[in-house]
């Protein structure tokens, strides 16, 4: 009777602590920032506007 009451305590502590069990670790995704260049935009601008102003003076 005794070995059959510390089976079940070792059982009920056995099945406590591995109740959790190990969880899986949370990787967070690496932030990459895109580097953008604003001196592209910068002179297309500028040149078409010449091209529509050049446009317009040889229509006239």
């Amino acid at each position: 009777m005794k070995k059959l009451a510390l089976a079940a305590a070792l059982t009920a502590v056995a099945t406590a602590s591995f109740a959790g069990g190990m969880a899986e670790p949370v990787m967070e995704p690496e932030v990459v920032e895109a580097a953008t260049s604003s001196s592209a935009g910068g002179i297309i601008v500028p040149l078409l506007l010449l091209l529509v102003i050049a446009a317009a003076v040889s229509s006239s």
